[in-house]
């Protein structure tokens, strides 16, 4: 056939409007799909089905278009139409009204889904097979169950977290909603989780009462919904049936089931989840509390492997904030290898493993195994990216660095401990926009937060604002009534030198007191130019085991061409041309 008549023929036989209208309907049959099925829990696989049969039936409708003609008779073959209806008489056409209205429905619907609604649009955007678990509320008539509440919600994110293709956000995010009045998907925005896990508690004497509910923040609907009345023995069933429940409401398929709580001493176990309370507090005196509540715990049930987790977890927030790390690391190597004797698959023991092995052993290679090892058992630890990140800045593996802080922060994007720690290490790698970034981020989360000192000082003091990291370290000596490295530094450089061995005297009059980390005092002595005093207390630092990043610290690199450098990260198992040679391919 000739080219030219060709396309004459299609056009005489509506191809081409039939063609139009289909794109049209079917435009509006994926908006429809994509917009509205969300709100009635349609899977996403319908969806998918929909837009192939879409796109299946475009050759059908155009092979039909080409075959028969629309007549007053109904359906006829275009050859017969044609005969009945000569040119210049055909039928009126139905499809520009087809057009019109399919259009006008379809720009509805994309304006309805893009403009109305931004709260579904951004949970459209949420990471599927996620979640986030907010601690119970307490029902009982004397609120005297908090710590009950807690530490079941905290026992169940642990189980959810060790499950194979499900994100579950650490417990410093998702507790950070507790006793607030945000909905559902304020909150699962904030954590960016599809779906939360809610529920309350009531215990009167030795009977619970237990309501959960799991939510989808795409829609706000309930996925499932359950309540358990239990004696205090049936708590652990209780634990084991949500965590099923969830993975099965969520269609995650299993490799391994997640493992049962067997059958425990709830004495016992009611004073571990006393424990796990207070060690999750930050002062001296909270801390030691927990160590107290745990060993009660292991005095009436030996083989509770999670609570020589949390001795070892508390004699970790002990150290270098409150105690020497020769007084401290050893007791978390003790309670962490003892909790694994009991459980090898405790991720969080094997972390505090790892803090033991690269501070008192300088045993970088034994850390990192650790550290592999908790994220094989739980892909959602937090600590365990964290770790890594120190791991990797002591051994001067600084690409590695970002890598890790970035994950400790998608799982726990509400931890001012992860921000800040993040904004520390950015410094020592020179991003100063990102530790800028992260430093400000912290004090979103908590504005009174300073752990030694405040970090965003020390990133305006290194991009050269010291007047603006002064003005910071003056509010927090206000609030804190203590003599800090930052303060002493920030005054050297601004040439306010009697000022700045005021505060190095007070800090030096601490540490033979109790215990200041000797590279912080070593700072203020390189920002006085006086290396040899700095280097007193850099040995003094590695004689007491210093957790302290040394080898990358941005304030000593004045010390790096200097013989003596070398040496010390040698006596920490740091291999220095790895060390130096990248610091200064930075």
């Amino acid at each position: 056939m000739n080219p030219t008549k060709f396309f004459a023929e299609v056009k005489r036989r509506n191809v081409y409007k039939v063609a139009i209208a289909y794109g049209a309907v079917a435009w509006l049959l994926t908006e429809v799909a994509t917009q509205v099925f969300p709100f009635f829990e349609i899977p996403n696989w319908v969806v998918r089905l929909v837009v192939l049969v879409i796109i299946a039936g475009f050759p059908i409708a155009v092979v039909i278009a080409w075959a028969f003609e629309l007549t007053p008779e109904g359906l006829k073959r275009t050859e017969i139409a044609d005969a009945k209806y000569p040119l210049g008489r055909s039928p009126k056409r139905a499809w520009i009204y087809i057009v019109i209205i399919a259009g006008a429905i379809s720009v509805g619907i994309f304006f309805l889904g893009r403009y109305t609604s931004p709260k579904q649009r951004e949970a459209n955007e949420l990471p599927g097979k996620s979640i986030g678990v907010l601690p119970f509320v307490d029902l009982s008539q004397a609120k005297d169950q908090e710590y009950f509440c807690d530490g079941i919600s905290e026992e169940i994110l642990d189980a959810l977290a060790k499950v194979d293709g499900l994100r579950v956000v650490a417990r410093t995010s998702s507790f950070s909603f507790k006793g607030k009045n945000a909905d559902v998907a304020q909150i699962a925005q904030k954590l960016n989780v599809e779906n939360v896990l809610e529920g309350s508690l009531r215990r009167e004497g030795n009977r619970i009462r237990i309501t959960a509910q799991l939510i989808n923040a795409r829609n706000g609907f309930h996925i499932w919904s359950e309540t358990f009345e239990r004696e205090l023995q049936g708590v652990f069933a209780v634990q084991d049936e949500i965590t099923r429940s969830i993975v099965d409401a969520l269609k995650i398929k299993l490799a391994v089931a997640p493992p049962g709580h067997a059958e425990q001493n709830t004495e016992a176990y009611d004073l571990y989840l006393q424990g796990l309370y207070f060690s999750n507090k930050s002062d001296e005196e909270q801390l030691r509390k927990a160590l107290n509540l745990f060993q009660r715990a292991l005095d009436k049930d030996p083989t509770l492997a999670r609570a020589w987790t949390g001795i070892a977890k508390a004699w970790y927030w002990l150290a270098d904030a409150y105690l020497k790390p020769l007084d401290a690391y050893p007791a978390v190597e003790s309670a962490a290898t003892k909790a694994l004797e009991l459980n090898e698959r405790d991720a969080e023991a094997h972390c505090y493993l790892s803090e033991a092995k690269r501070v008192l052993h300088w045993d970088l290679n034994g850390a990192e195994r650790e550290l592999k090892r908790a994220l094989e058992i739980d892909a959602n630890s937090s600590s365990a990216h964290l770790f890594s990140a120190y791991v990797h800045s002591d051994s001067g593996d600084l690409e590695e660095v970002p890598r890790e802080m970035h994950e400790a922060e998608r799982l726990d994007p509400l931890s001012a401990i992860v921000s800040d720690l993040q904004a520390d290490l950015c410094v020592n790698l020179d991003r100063l926009d990102d530790a800028l970034s992260a430093a400000k981020r912290t004090l979103t989360i908590d504005p009174n937060y300073i752990y030694v000192e405040p970090t965003l000082a020390r990133v305006y003091r290194e991009q050269g604002k010291l007047d603006d990291a002064l003005a910071i370290y003056l509010k927090a000596r206000e609030m804190t009534h203590e003599p800090t490295a930052g303060l002493a530094i920030t005054y050297a450089r601004l040439g306010r030198v009697s000022e700045a061995r005021s505060v190095l005297q007070q800090l030096i009059d601490k540490a033979n007191g109790s215990y200041v980390a000797g590279e912080q005092i070593a700072t203020v002595f390189v920002a006085l130019d006086d290396h040899d005093e700095a280097f007193r207390w850099l040995n003094r630092a590695v004689d007491e085991h210093s957790a302290n990043i040394i080898s990358t610290r941005r304030e000593l690199r004045p010390l790096h061409s200097d013989a003596r450098f070398p040496e010390l990260l040698r006596r920490m198992g740091i291999d220095p041309a790895k060390v130096l040679g990248r610091q200064r391919k930075q």
